[in-house]
């Protein structure tokens, strides 16, 4: 499941948001950052605003090595 943390210059004063969510994905459109999923935009903010956004992976789970051992 991806991710993505948009973080905002300090001197705006903006609290930095980070969105989850099943099948996100990150276009850009005529100047603006959308975040989209399978019902539609979950975000969008101004190229021109001067945030970055960051792409988070959650780590893979760990195979269970016992059982890989026993076989």
């Amino acid at each position: 499941m991806p991710s993505y943390l948009i973080v905002h210059p300090r001197d705006q004063r903006r609290d930095d948001v980070r969105i989850d969510g099943d099948d996100l994905t990150l276009t850009f459109q005529a100047g603006w950052a959308v975040l989209t999923d399978t019902h539609g935009i979950c975000f969008a903010i101004p190229s021109g605003q001067g945030a970055s956004i960051q792409r988070i992976d959650q780590p893979a789970e760990p195979a269970d090595t016992a059982s890989t051992l026993n076989k």
